[in-house]
């Protein structure tokens, strides 16, 4: 394996943006941040509208969308994903007052009210020009970033916005220490206490295994994650979204392992699949995982939701209840590690990404834990290729085809 090498062709890119070295962009005087992220329903009668704009342009009727409604009206139509935008929101705006750096905190959604156009809208509204933003997701691939990068990209399109409200985006945080820290306390937790379970049942020597669990996607889309158009890279599994993945869980292994004297095997498992059967996505899925080690004689599950910032659905139902209840049914001790939420060194984590932007409180460091980092601030031309058709973005250097702007658009301007 020859991991991404963040130093590799930025030539290319600094002569039209302003890149320094390793793939950074020159620190700015940003004056507001967005922490944008998926959205979800807030009630029962939310439900069916809020699967109607995730699942938007593809056909599909209401009668699907209520049968796949199960897990959100089970829990009383309300995605946990608001309340824990809203409580990480508060949290770095706490953060943000501690250190004296005044920037406001906007906070918008995907899929779900508040919209990212709006949001960007009020921002411009009052006064705002140079805005940095955050997304709840810390890995590489087009759901996790560049179709972040296109909904600010349609948005200002939309709201007529462009060149008239400048939007960077902060580096994918996969191996940030704010990020994989709480994981690390985490899982040496729910490693101690499933064994702790193990010996109260007369059975301290039996076998326990580690899961790291992330949200599945599609292979197509994997293998396109953080690959460039003339730029050939190797990552492990010939992915980078895998490849950040299996680094960020060797790295938590190996910090647990370091820190208590105790480990256990593990691997990388994926939930929540959707889509056309027909259509490959990423495996194992995490029920297959645990039926099989079960069969292989393994007692305990420490259940890691590494893809996960805070635990909304996918991690509350895909995991908390299905996953869960797998292990009971097959008589397995079982335990779920918290996701980083508003863990002190996780708000405290991204509060420092962002100083790594600013020319204010600049960070110079940019920490990271593995060797596929730090990651770049500006998305190489074609990374995480879009299959569904092109549409505009910002934060990347992909090509413009008829604009008459520069083939390479500075970040922050929307590009075709």
């Amino acid at each position: 394996m020859s991991p991404l090498d963040p130093q590799a062709d930025v030539a290319e890119l600094t002569a039209v943006n302003p890149v320094t070295e390793a793939g950074r962009m020159a620190p700015k005087e940003y004056d507001a941040v967005l922490l944008a992220s998926f959205g979800g329903p807030e009630g029962q009668e939310d439900v069916i509208p809020f699967l109607r704009n995730v699942t938007r342009g593809r056909g599909i009727p209401d009668e699907r969308l209520e049968e796949v409604s199960h897990h959100y009206r089970a829990n009383g139509g309300i995605s946990p994903i608001n309340a824990q935008n809203r409580a990480l929101k508060a949290a770095m705006e706490t953060e943000l007052a501690a250190r004296g750096i005044e920037l406001p905190v906007y906070w918008g959604n995907r899929n779900w009210d508040p919209y990212i156009p709006q949001t960007l809208q009020a921002m411009y509204d009052a006064g705002h020009r140079k805005v940095l933003m955050l997304t709840t997701s810390a890995y590489s691939c087009y759901s996790s970033c560049r179709q972040y990068r296109e909904d600010i990209g349609m948005a200002l399109t939309e709201t007529g916005l462009d060149g008239k409200l400048e939007v960077d985006k902060v580096r994918q945080y996969f191996d940030h220490p704010g990020f994989v820290e709480p994981f690390i306390e985490g899982t040496a937790a729910g490693l101690a206490e499933v064994r702790d379970r193990l010996a109260s049942a007369g059975t301290p020597e039996a076998p326990v295994h580690i899961l790291f669990a992330t949200h599945s996607i599609p292979t197509r889309d994997a293998d396109a994650a953080g690959r460039s158009e003339g730029e050939p890279r190797e990552f492990e599994q010939d992915s980078a979204y895998v490849a950040q993945h299996l680094a960020t869980g060797a790295e938590v292994i190996r910090r647990v392992e370091a820190e208590t004297g105790v480990g256990a095997p593990w691997s990388l498992v994926y939930q929540s699949r959707s889509g056309a059967p027909h259509v490959p996505w990423l495996e194992p899925d995490i029920n297959d995982a645990i039926e099989e080690l079960a069969g292989q004689g393994v007692k305990g599950i420490v259940i890691v939701p590494l893809g996960f910032v805070s635990d909304h659905m996918e991690v509350v139902w895909d995991l908390d209840t299905e996953a869960l209840e797998t292990c009971a049914n097959l008589g397995l001790t079982a335990i779920r590690v918290p996701t980083p939420g508003t863990h002190r060194k996780f708000v405290t984590g991204v509060v420092d990404l962002i100083c790594e932007r600013t020319a204010a409180n600049n960070i110079a460091d940019r920490p990271h834990l593995t060797r596929l980092g730090p990651w770049y601030d500006v998305c190489r031309p074609g990374c995480c290729a879009n299959f569904r058709g092109e549409k505009p973005t910002i934060a990347g250097a992909d090509t413009t085809v008829g604009t008459g702007h520069d083939p390479y658009p500075a970040a922050g301007q929307a590009a075709l």
